[in-house]
């Protein structure tokens, strides 16, 4: 279920857990490693390619992090774990209408599951980001995942520095003090490599994005989900926006985005600096749920009107977590001048009809 996910980001006691109460300096590439002292931590792939023949897919390959205490357990078994882990492998096939999901469990014992900085790896069983050679210095990893008949390996290259969230990498939620998370993002990751669905091999190539978060409460008690959006635009610039859910359905004032432009340089956009308008909704025959999977973006300072709409309207996560995260495609306008380009849409907290909040 999708509560089991907000519950865990819900604000709380933080049961002697670090909190995130304010900015402090993030650090590369100590930061792209594991914080143990927060209860939960993400490393989140996603991506739009294209085969030769211009054959489209999306990818998403996610780890998550949770801690199930503050401190190492107190017993000499092996299988003593203070950390649990889920990742997620998922595939959009566009031409062929088809959408592949899977997931993961590990406890971060014998080496199942874990994450380091130097050099960076995170990993849950065979699923794995590793850190390969970049000539220019950046960040560049290899990805890995396969379940079944869908497999990806990736490498992706950053094209631009890391983008620091909210103030300065401190992202607030919310008015309680720590209800806030560390939030950087690798807004262009140029990717190629090999993927595999239905028994079909591609090599393929296109763009990437990384976002990367931990935190022990990041959700205020009338925060019932989010829409978050990651856009890749022809201009060479990217937008990321998030709009988090009140109970009665209008967004927290505490909602946010980026704007980051082709040189790399970035500024934050706050709550009342973008507009998202749902456009179009997707019924789910499994979860009964109502999605809204196109929208209509408005960011006035960046003279940016923008129609985003999937790749398939079916790209529901129904797992352990159950979520809609997919491929979307951008038209639209900066201005007197026509724009597009690729992103991701993610949709969560979002409840069957008829049941309860």
């Amino acid at each position: 279920e999708a509560a089991t996910g907000m519950r865990f980001l819900g604000a709380g006691e933080d049961d002697g857990f670090e909190r995130a109460f304010e900015p402090r300096p993030l650090r590369f590439p100590a930061d792209h490693g594991s914080h143990p002292t927060f209860r939960t931590e993400w490393w989140y792939f996603t991506g739009n390619l294209r085969a030769d023949d211009g054959r489209h897919f999306g990818f998403e390959v996610t780890f998550f992090r949770l801690a199930l205490a503050p401190r190492e357990p107190q017993s000499d078994s092996a299988w003593a774990a203070r950390h649990a882990w889920m990742a997620h492998l998922a595939i959009t096939d566009t031409a062929r209408g088809r959408f592949f999901a899977s997931e993961r469990f590990a406890r971060q014992a014998l080496g199942l599951a874990g994450a380091q900085a130097e050099p960076f790896k995170v990993w849950v069983e065979g699923w794995s980001a590793t850190q390969a050679a970049d000539p220019g210095g950046g960040f560049a990893v290899r990805l890995e995942a396969a379940d079944g008949d869908a497999a990806l390996d990736l490498e992706l290259v950053s094209a631009k520095p890391p983008v620091l969230q909210g103030e300065d990498g401190w992202d607030a939620k919310g008015p309680e003090p720590g209800n806030a998370s560390y939030y950087y993002s690798l807004t262009r990751l140029e990717a190629r490599g090999r993927l595999s669905v239905g028994g079909e091999r591609f090599d393929v190539a296109g763009l990437a994005w990384m976002d990367r978060e931990w935190s022990t409460s990041s959700l205020s008690a009338g925060v019932e989900g989010w829409d978050w959006l990651s856009l890749q635009l022809s201009d060479g610039r990217e937008l990321m926006l998030y709009q988090l859910r009140e109970t009665d359905g209008s967004p927290s004032p505490f909602s946010s985005g980026s704007v980051v432009g082709a040189d790399g340089t970035s500024r934050t956009l706050g709550a009342d600096e973008f507009a998202l308008q749902p456009l179009d909704y997707w019924v789910s025959e499994s979860s009964g749920v109502r999605y809204p999977v196109a929208w209509r973006v408005e960011v006035p300072g960046e003279r940016l009107s923008l129609h985003v709409e999937p790749h398939l309207p079916n790209q529901e996560l129904d797992l352990s977590v159950r979520y809609w995260e997919g491929a979307v495609r951008v038209t639209g306008r900066s201005g007197e001048r026509e724009v597009t380009g690729d992103g991701y849409l993610e949709l969560a907290g979002y409840r069957p009809p008829g049941r309860p909040r």
